[in-house]
């Protein structure tokens, strides 16, 4: 079993190494452009929005009745001659399966693949009551050959090449195995069939428990799972007390989606559904010994709890780790201790410890790939977010992190540090915006990219020269900067204040404004974001706004969508929170929808110009055509492979972790070498600042902007 990291440094080193597998890179790699293919290949012939919805609903309602389905489930198994039981804990679930396998005069346990038996240890447990345990699903054996734990829930070996298997089988049975795919299949085949003719007892997972026939399921692309239900005389499921399902309909509708969710397969091969203890020749009387035991594991405490009972939605689809560009480059085991990917981080902190969580939940982008396709639709970046303050919270966020918060708090201060900072950058700039000879000491696992430098006047500065005077406007609206692009970006506010004066728009930007608070989210820093929320609400509730508009992608979907959260007990701001948020819109969206600019306002330069997608606006705000047609009405428009791949830069991420921005920014560069464009625009200056970096150190020729500053060079006067 992998070990959860104790340290930052120690989490750092570990992420070096699996960096360093190429096959390991490759391998998920491909994997994840097809599977993104794939998937939605898969899911156009159903309404994946409607299913989702519905298995939500299910699952949330089976989360509130969790007593009275056990109860239910318990009364119809019994009636059909199974043994139900329920453990309170880990040890207890153990405790009881050992006891099972004694009452049968178990010797040899067959097993397989479940991730609450991975849960709760369960493998070590009974080796160490004398119980000989085979795992039988082929992913799950080869790694119990190797003693790892599961790199994913759905392909527990994917980060393992056929040369490695070879290896492990070659030492199992004490013969030279082939590294053909086939011939190890066979070999695979060979072996677990003679532990099957000898096993006494088998066991498996529980994808659904159906409260109403007492029914348990199975769902794998494997036949093994069967015959461990079927051939021993003893079978055992085990299953979290959240597999509990009111209706078989409601489990045949996320049927619907879990193995498109977690394969991009329409059906699975084998969906199994086990009513009641069936007929089997080698037990007793020809029928099986059958028992269910359901897991609680702190379950039934969190099932109370108002945002995080939504983790109970989960199918195990794995589909959260197989869109997440940072699982994508360092697999599974560094992506969570027993679950992985971004339900693994949180689900970590509830089942395995704060200590393991600390510092698992701090490796998410933020890019909000998962919640994009989450079965369940799990608001799995919130949690995570959520998980980081509970943890900053309880054990501290480092003195760091503490005084940044402190500073930021402080809206005067942190503003006269940033301008203080144009003057300290000047030995380093050379006159360019780049920072350009910074000691390599400074530097670190961040030269991967030219840092920007500070603009010589901020927006807030230039806004008493540049504020357009609009006659009979007709619209009202005010603008909201965040720190990027105030106060190293200026010109970008400055060419979205030219678009709007030019359609006579009455632009004002409220002086009070901050920084809209997601680093400090992304920190753990909940009690400082929770201040400057405020700060920002009341600065601009001096106005009545047709709109607030953003040209920062991240900030856009914080204000509109966090902020309410956040807010939600705070009775004195909550109102006009509300109102504020609702009133948030990014710039391409403004332009394209409020505005109506199209074609015949633009001189189209024939520039060739592609375009990244910034997470925070095609996932976080569901914008994804309003900036791609105003290109094209501006420009050529060239598509780039994998434009909604996040670039890397993720605010404080890509200075917690560069090694993996580093790589994801080199990623994003190689796709836009390719389009040979001339142009490289984004909604974010966050994007900018990533790209523009990049494309200065690595010599790319590419004149990387904002959407802003394209259609204001192209607007027609």
């Amino acid at each position: 079993m992998h070990e959860a990291p104790k340290s930052l440094s120690d989490y750092r080193k570990q992420i070096d190494e699996a960096l360093q597998d190429d096959f390991l890179r490759r391998t998920l790699d491909t994997f994840a452009v097809s599977y993104r293919a794939n998937r939605e290949a898969v899911f156009q012939e159903v309404d994946e929005r409607g299913l989702i919805a519905q298995i939500a609903e299910a699952k949330d309602y089976a989360c509130q009745h969790m007593e009275e389905l056990y109860q239910q489930f318990k009364e119809q198994a019994e009636k059909r001659g199974v043994h139900v039981h329920r453990a309170a804990t880990a040890k207890e679930a153990n405790e009881i399966i050992a006891r099972i396998a004694k009452e049968n005069d178990v010797k040899r346990v067959v097993k397989s693949k479940s991730m609450t038996a991975e849960e709760i240890q369960l493998n070590p447990a009974l080796e160490a009551e004398g119980l000989i345990v085979d795992e039988t699903d082929l992913g799950e054996w080869i790694i119990q050959l190797r003693h790892e734990g599961p790199s994913h829930m759905v392909m527990p070996a994917i980060h393992l090449s056929r040369y490695q298997v070879a290896d492990d089988f070659t030492k199992a049975t004490g013969e030279k195995q082939d590294s053909d795919v086939q011939k190890l299949v066979k070999v695979a085949r060979v072996q677990l069939r003679r532990k099957f003719i000898a096993a006494d007892m088998g066991i498996s997972g529980c994808n659904f428990a159906v409260a109403e026939n007492g029914a348990v399921s199975t769902v794998t692309n494997e036949g093994n799972a069967r015959m461990v239900t079927t051939l021993p005389r003893v079978h055992v499921a085990i299953a979290g007390l959240d597999k509990l399902i009111p209706t078989l309909d409601q489990a045949l509708t996320a049927l619907l989606v879990l193995p498109r969710n977690a394969t991009a397969q329409r059906l699975t091969s084998y969906v199994t559904w086990m009513c009641g203890a069936g007929p089997c020749a080698a037990a007793p009387g020809n029928k099986k010994i059958m028992h269910v035991v359901f897991l609680d594991n702190g379950r039934t405490e969190i099932a109370k709890d108002p945002l995080f009972s939504q983790i109970f939605r989960c199918v195990r689809c794995g589909a959260c780790a197989n869109v997440c560009p940072v699982f994508r480059l360092v697999g599974g085991h560094k992506m969570g201790y027993i679950y992985i990917g971004a339900i693994g981080l949180i689900l970590t902190y509830f089942f395995h410890g704060k200590d393991k969580a600390k510092v698992l939940c701090q490796n998410c982008v933020g890019c909000e790939s998962c919640a994009n396709v989450c079965a369940g639709g799990i608001d799995l970046p919130r949690l995570i977010r959520e998980i980081r303050s509970r943890v900053t919270e309880e054990q501290g966020g480092g003195a760091q992190a503490a005084l940044l918060a402190s500073v930021m708090k402080n809206r005067k201060l942190f503003h006269s540090l940033l301008k203080f900072a144009k003057y300290a950058q000047k030995p380093f700039t050379g006159g360019t915006q780049f920072q350009r000879h910074l000691p390599a000491i400074f530097l670190g696992k961040h030269g991967f990219k030219a840092l920007p430098a500070i603009a010589n006047k901020s927006f807030r500065d230039r806004w008493p020269e540049i504020a357009p005077k609009a006659q009979n406007p007709s619209m009202r609206v005010a603008i909201f900067s965040g720190c990027a692009q105030d106060f190293v970006y200026p010109e970008q506010l400055e060419a979205c204040v030219k678009i709007l004066a030019a359609k006579n728009v009455a632009v004002e930007f409220p002086m009070e404004q901050t920084c809209c608070g997601l680093p400090l989210e992304m920190m753990g820093q909940r009690k400082t974001s929770i201040d400057v929320a405020k700060q920002n609400v009341q600065a601009f509730a001096v106005g009545k706004y047709d709109a607030i508009i953003t040209l920062c992608a991240s900030c856009a979907s914080h204000l509109k969508h966090v902020y309410p959260k956040i807010l939600a007990d705070e009775p004195d701001v909550l109102t006009q929170a509300k109102i504020f948020a609702d009133k948030v819109i990014d710039f391409s969206s403004f332009v394209h929808d409020r505005l109506g600019l199209k074609a015949e306002d633009f001189t189209n330069s024939g520039d060739r110009v592609t375009y990244h997608a910034s997470c925070h606006l095609c996932r976080g705000l569901g914008v994804k055509e309003a900036p791609r047609e105003l290109i094209a009405d501006a420009a050529q428009y060239v598509p780039c492979e994998e434009e909604e791949v996040c670039c890397g830069f993720g605010g404080t991420y890509s200075m917690k972790f560069p090694e993996i921005s580093a790589q994801l920014l080199g990623n994003k560069l190689k796709n836009i070498r390719e389009t040979r464009a001339d142009r490289l625009v984004v909604d974010c200056p966050g994007c900018v600042m990533q790209l523009r970096g990049g494309a200065e150190k690595t010599g790319l020729n590419v004149k990387v902007q904002h959407i802003a500053e394209l259609l204001a060079e192209n607007l027609k006067r």
